[in-house]
């Protein structure tokens, strides 16, 4: 075969893995999401698992491709192809989820999907060792092609793959995809067992290699990316697709210092750099000081971009020359990665009360850029001067929250803050997920059975447990906060809270009173809403109030066909189902008619202003009643749903926040 058909082999066969690569992760994650209760931590863990796994798939293309000869390897990975087809077709085992999050994420991607993303993971850097191996050079732009892919692949499924295809078939397409890099792999290995190798000259077999370096870079741009997606989507938005910014801006840096066409210009960089370094600072000690949100992001994202090009530019500027370093040096990049996922992701979460990976994900690119690019070489001056560049950032960047803080606190579903502040009849605590009010109660005993934030009288559940029309009452209530609903209870009233977040039922229990206080019977099951109240006997509850929303993010498993048709079925003739569906971001109004039509009901809005004295906030709720409508009142207080254009009907094999974009 000759070398332009070798050439355009490689390159197929490594676009195709790449774009597996990349697909595979947002389909697997979308499918177990719902098992864990939609929360962010579920992304974070996952890419912790995908790293983990491409670490190891690096591992196994430098071993073979160091330690055996051309037709071992070719037989030691044909075998691998092969068995990697036993996975096929792709199926997520939540039946193998268990009490601690994390780690039953992990078994579960790792019985799912191990295998074949592992086969995925080694493509790249082992067919790039092939090419290397019979041409004589190693063949950066390939690497520098795979991120191009993966940043394709990364795109193309919220805005092309998942509006068109239902869960079940991008598993299905995957599956498909995979069989064709078999075959691809398989006649590239086949090739290669058939090859000359090109003899290396000796002096260029290892030079340059500095492999302390080349983690340190990597871990420090795996680090930034992930703590500014954290930081997005749990201190400044959790708007849909907004964790697919930061992680684009990596992989464009990787394609854009690996492309070999100089865009990295390190006397650029010296400038750009301390640039980036103050505009995170200012944005997270004084949040919104340039602006709103679009300037919020877009500084931040500006900031990520600098430091992973400055990353991924000095990677490329050390990177080995010779050809049998070639899968070495993408090792120890993988190592880098994978230390950075683990660091944001299990670490950070464990020894960390709050957010504090952006902080320290600077400071080491402060350090690194003094080595590099400042001529600071003096490994102690080095540490001197980064402890004092760490302390000082993380006392510049969170010394507005000291005063009034109460506890702090966070685990997998994320971190909460509760704070005390103003003074007499107007003081009042707060809980806060991430940058979001959660539940706000007044500190003086005769104000704080008031309902305050999303819940006050006027709001969907406030008017409609306000309520006398029935006694005794059964009431569920998908989320807690800070337990604001248990001061509608009344005696002979039971109301009972749904909450995965055990952190979010230590904080309502101890530092706020609307639990203890109610007159009706509260309980807290601790769990996923919907999981547990299948559980629950049929037609148990007079309402059911869905509030388990963070912020702006759509816990999607709560708004499908199915999850309607375990409301419908656990509410009493005439009760109500009452949905929180406040969103800067969606429109959400013709999902909610299309389902309570699905399950032959009706919906209206009620929205409610804000009120600073009785510290409530603006909210809008969806109301699904009956069709013949029990509920007058509500009928009066409401808005009915206006006609739309129809959208597709939400399922647990198909949703697309896309449609529902304003």
């Amino acid at each position: 075969m000759p070398k332009k058909n070798g050439r355009l082999l490689y390159s197929l066969t490594i676009s195709c893995s790449s774009a597996l690569l990349f697909l595979v992760q947002p389909i697997v994650a979308k499918a177990i999401l719902p098992r864990f209760g939609g929360s962010a931590g579920v992304w974070v863990t996952c890419m912790l698992f995908f790293q983990t796994v491409l670490l190891l798939g690096y591992l196994y293309a430098y071993g073979i491709a160091r330690r055996l000869p051309a037709k071992l390897q070719t037989a030691v990975h044909l075998a691998l192809l092969l068995a990697s087809l036993t996975a096929l077709p792709l199926r997520p085992h939540l039946e193998l989820s268990g009490r601690n999050p994390s780690l039953s994420i992990l078994w579960i991607l790792v019985v799912s999907v191990g295998l074949p993303y592992f086969v995925v993971s080694t493509t790249s850097p082992l067919l790039q060792s092939w090419y290397a191996a019979s041409h004589g050079h190693a063949p950066y732009r390939l690497f520098a092609l795979s991120n191009a892919v993966c940043l394709l692949g990364l795109l193309a499924y919220p805005f092309a793959i998942e509006p068109l295809l239902s869960l079940r078939h991008q598993l299905f397409w995957w599956s498909a995809g995979y069989g064709l890099l078999v075959v691809l792999a398989s006649i590239a290995a086949l090739r290669h067992s058939a090859a000359k190798t090109v003899e290396e000259p000796a002096e260029g077999l290892e030079s340059g290699n500095r492999p302390l370096l080349w983690v340190a870079l990597s871990f420090c741009a795996s680090t930034l990316w992930l703590a500014v997606a954290n930081h997005l989507s749990q201190e400044v938005a959790a708007i849909p697709f907004l964790w697919i910014l930061p992680l684009g801006l990596y992989l464009l840096s990787f394609v854009l210092c690996f492309d070999g066409r100089g865009w990295y210009r390190p006397l650029w960089f010296r400038w750009l750099l301390p640039v980036a370094w103050l505009a995170v600072c200012l944005q997270l000690a004084l949040p919104g000081w340039a602006g709103g949100l679009q300037w919020e992001i877009a500084i931040l994202a500006a900031a990520l971009f600098i430091c992973c090009m400055f990353c991924h530019g000095e990677l490329a500027s050390i990177k080995p020359a010779g050809r049998r370093g070639l899968v070495y040096f993408y090792l120890m990049v993988a190592v880098g990665g994978a230390l950075g996922a683990a660091f944001v992701g299990v670490i950070a979460p464990n020894i960390f009360t709050t957010f504090l990976e952006l902080q320290i994900g600077i400071v080491l690119s402060i350090v690194l850029a003094l080595a590099r690019l400042y001529g600071y070489t003096s490994p102690k001056r080095l540490l001197r001067l980064g402890a004092v560049a760490l302390v000082a950032f993380v006392f510049a960047t969170r010394f507005q929250t000291l005063n009034g803080n109460v506890t702090r606190m966070r685990n997998f579903y994320g971190a909460l803050m509760v704070s005390d502040s103003g003074e007499g009849e107007s003081a009042v605590r707060t809980l806060y997920n991430g940058s979001t009010i959660h539940g706000r109660q007044f500190l003086t005993p005769s104000r704080s059975r008031v309902a305050t934030t999303f819940y006050g009288t006027d709001s969907g559940p406030g008017f409609l447990l306000a309520s006398e029309r029935m006694t005794d009452r059964r009431v569920g209530i998908i989320g807690l906060g800070a337990g604001t609903l248990a001061t509608y209870g009344r005696p002979g009233d039971r109301f009972r809270f749904y909450e995965i977040n055990p952190a979010v039922i230590r904080v309502a229990s101890e530092y706020f009173h609307f639990l203890a206080d109610s007159e009706a019977k509260v309980d807290v099951v601790a769990q996923d809403g919907r999981l547990a109240l299948e559980k629950e006997p049929p037609r148990s509850f007079d309402a059911i109030v869905v509030d388990a929303f963070s912020d702006d993010a759509i816990p999607v498993h709560l708004l499908t066909k199915e999850a309607f048709q375990i409301y419908a079925s656990h509410l009493r003739p005439g009760g109500v189902l009452a949905v929180h569906v406040t969103n800067r971001y969606l429109e959400l109004d013709p999902l909610l008619e299309a389902l309570a039509a699905s399950i032959g009901k009706r919906a209206v809005v009620v929205h409610n202003g804000s009120d600073p004295q009785r510290q409530t906030l603006s909210a809008d709720w969806a109301m699904v009643t009956d069709t013949g409508d029990p509920v007058p009142e509500l009928a009066a207080r409401g808005i009915p749903v206006v006609a739309r254009p129809p959208v597709r009907l939400w399922t647990d094999d198909y949703s697309n926040l896309l449609q529902l974009w304003r």
